[in-house]
C-alpha cells in the first residue's frame, strides 16, 4: 500500500501530463509556421537589439561625422597650398578721380586688361608643437597688366617672397578650433555609450518580464501538479468513507482555480513574447525561447569603490566637463571680439617687374614689407564686458551643476549597492527555502493520505510552497535588476569586471 501511495505522489497522471506538454510547447516549442526559434538569455536579447537599433546606428554614423570635422580641423595645422587666378580681369569704364595738378576732379576712361597668379603654400607656425595662431607662406605672383591709352603700354611682374602673419593679444582660434572639434568628438562617443547601455536596461525590462512569467509557468505547475497528486488521494479516500466527498469538491474547486491562474499566465507569456519581439524588432512569426536558469554569483560590493567608479566613469560628469571646458573656450574667444589687438605681416622676397616677359626671371632686386597694425576699441556701452560676463556666468553654473550631479551620483550609488546586498541576501535566503518546500509538499501528501492532517492542511502546505516560490522569484528578479541598476550608475560591469567605457568604445 506504501509503494503505491509513493507511486501517486511521485508520478503525474494523465492530465497532469498533458498539461505540462501543453506548458512546454507553449514556452518553448516554436508555433507552427514560425521563421526561427531564438533562444534568449539577457546577453543574447542585448545583442539583437543593439545589432538591429536605428539609434546605435546613428549614433555609429555621428562619430564617424565627428571625427572627419577633427580631422579636418586637425589638417589646419598642416600645409595648405592654393592658388588664385586673375584671368583676365578687363576694365573699360569711366571714373571720377583727383587730378592733383589741376586740383580739380576729372572723368578718366580706363582700359586695361589684368592677367595675374598667385601661388601659395601656406603653413600655421607650431612652436614645440603648439600652434601660435601665426602663418608662415611661400608665394609667387605674376602678372601681366596693359594699359590701352593710344599705344598699348604693357607691364609684367614675377615676385617669389615669404610671408610672415602674426596677430597679438587675441584668442588663439586655431588652437581652440581643435580642441573644440575633439571636445565634440568625445561627447558623440559618450552618448553613444550612454546610448548603448540605456539599451541594457530597456532590454532588461522586457527580458525580465518575460522571464518572470515564464519562471512562473513552473511554479504554476507544480501547484497544480500537487492538486492532481492531492485529488487522486482524495478520491481514494472518499471510496472507502463516503462522508467524506466533500473533500473531492474542494479540491476540485482549488484545482479549477489554479489551471484557470496557469492559464491566465500562458496568456501573459504570450503578450511578453510579442513585447520583446517588438523590442528586438524580430519578426512576429518567430518564437523567442527563454530557460528561466537562475543564477546567482554572490559579490561584495563596496560601496566608495562604487561610487569612485560612478565619478570615473559615469559619461554624465565628463559630458558635463565637456561642457564647461567648451564654455570656458567660448569665454576666451569672446574675450577677443571687439578687443585690442595688433597684427604683424612681414615679408621678404625677390622682384622683377619689366616689359618683356622673358626678363622677368633673373637679375631680381630685393623686396620686403613690414606692417604693424593696431586695433584699439574706445567706446562700445558695455557691449564687450557684458558679453564676457554671460560666458562668465555660464561657466559658474556648469560649476555648480557639476557639483550637483556627483551628489546625485553618489546618493543613487549607495542606494543601488543597499538594494544590491538586500536583494542578494534575500534571494540566497529563499533559495534555500525554495529548494525544500517541494519535499514538505510531499511529506504532507503523505500525511494527509494517513490520516494525520487534514485537507486543509495540505491546502496551506501546497498554497505556501507557491508562496515560497514567488517569493523567491520576486528576490531573484530584485537581485538581477538592482545589478543592472548598479551597473547604469557606476558604469562598471560587475559580473565581467569590466567598464562600460572600455565595453562599449567605439572602433577607431
Amino acid at each position: 500500500m506504501l509503494e503505491t501511495i509513493k507511486s501517486k505522489m511521485t508520478a503525474p497522471p494523465a492530465a497532469a501530463f498533458a498539461i505540462m506538454l501543453l506548458c512546454l510547447y507553449v514556452s518553448v516549442a516554436a508555433p507552427l509556421g514560425a521563421k526561427e526559434i531564438i533562444r534568449l538569455n539577457l546577453d543574447s536579447a542585448v545583442d539583437i537589439a543593439m545589432g538591429g537599433s536605428y539609434r546605435i546606428k546613428q549614433l555609429e554614423m555621428g562619430i564617424e561625422r565627428t571625427r572627419y570635422f577633427l580631422k579636418s580641423r586637425q589638417a589646419s595645422l598642416k600645409s595648405k597650398v592654393y592658388m588664385n587666378l586673375q584671368a583676365p580681369e578687363i576694365k573699360a569704364v569711366s571714373e571720377t578721380k583727383w587730378n592733383s595738378t589741376l586740383q580739380k576732379d576729372e572723368i578718366v576712361h580706363e582700359n586695361t586688361s589684368l592677367w595675374q597668379m598667385d601661388l601659395s603654400v601656406r603653413q600655421p607656425v607650431l612652436l614645440f608643437g603648439y600652434p601660435t595662431n601665426g602663418y608662415l607662406s611661400l608665394n609667387n605672383k605674376i602678372y601681366r597688366y596693359l594699359q590701352e591709352d593710344g599705344a598699348d603700354d604693357v607691364d609684367y611682374y614675377n615676385r617669389y617672397y615669404v610671408k610672415f602673419e602674426q596677430p597679438f593679444f587675441l584668442p588663439n582660434s586655431l588652437k581652440n578650433n581643435i580642441e573644440d572639434a575633439e571636445l565634440d568628438l568625445e561627447s558623440s562617443e559618450l552618448n553613444y555609450v550612454v546610448d548603448r547601455a540605456g539599451l541594457i536596461d530597456d532590454v532588461a525590462d522586457d527580458y525580465y518580464d518575460l522571464f518572470e512569467v515564464v519562471y512562473k509557468e513552473d511554479i504554476f505547475n507544480n501547484e497544480v501538479h500537487n492538486l492532481e497528486r492531492l485529488l487522486e488521494l482524495t478520491e481514494e479516500l472518499v471510496a472507502g468513507d463516503k462522508n467524506r466527498a466533500i473533500e473531492v469538491a474542494q479540491v476540485k474547486v482549488e484545482l479549477a482555480n489554479a489551471r484557470e491562474t496557469l492559464f491566465r499566465n500562458q496568456s501573459q507569456i504570450r503578450q511578453e513574447s510579442a513585447q520583446i519581439k517588438q523590442r528586438l524588432q524580430l519578426s512576429i512569426e518567430d518564437s523567442v525561447v527563454v530557460e528561466p536558469l537562475v543564477v546567482i554569483n554572490q559579490m561584495d560590493v563596496n560601496p566608495e569603490q562604487a561610487v569612485e567608479y560612478g565619478y570615473n566613469l559615469s559619461p554624465r560628469l565628463r559630458r558635463l566637463t565637456i561642457d564647461k571646458r567648451k564654455n570656458e573656450i567660448e569665454l576666451n574667444n569672446s574675450k577677443g571680439w571687439d578687443a585690442f589687438h595688433v597684427n604683424l605681416e612681414m615679408t621678404y622676397g625677390l622682384e622683377k617687374q619689366k616689359e618683356d616677359i622673358t626678363k622677368i626671371w633673373n637679375e631680381y632686386d630685393g623686396s620686403y614689407s613690414v606692417s604693424l597694425n593696431a586695433y584699439v576699441p574706445i567706446w562700445d556701452w558695455g557691449r564687450r564686458k557684458a558679453q564676457i560676463e554671460a560666458y562668465e556666468i555660464s561657466v559658474r553654473s556648469t560649476e555648480m551643476y557639476i557639483e550637483e550631479t556627483r551628489n546625485n551620483i553618489r546618493s543613487n550609488i549607495i542606494n543601488a549597492v543597499t538594494n544590491l546586498n538586500e536583494y542578494q541576501t534575500r534571494a540566497l535566503n529563499m533559495k534555500e527555502s525554495a529548494d525544500l518546500v517541494q519535499d514538505i509538499s510531499d511529506q504532507g501528501l503523505k500525511q494527509y493520505h494517513d490520516g494525520i492532517i487534514s485537507l486543509q492542511d495540505v491546502f496551506q502546505m501546497i498554497s505556501r510552497q507557491r508562496q515560497t516560490e514567488t517569493n523567491f522569484l520576486e528576490a531573484y528578479l530584485g537581485y538581477r535588476r538592482s545589478l543592472i541598476s548598479l551597473m547604469i550608475q557606476t558604469y562598471y560591469d560587475y559580473e565581467n569586471g569590466i567598464s562600460l567605457l572600455d565595453k562599449f568604445r567605439p572602433a577607431k
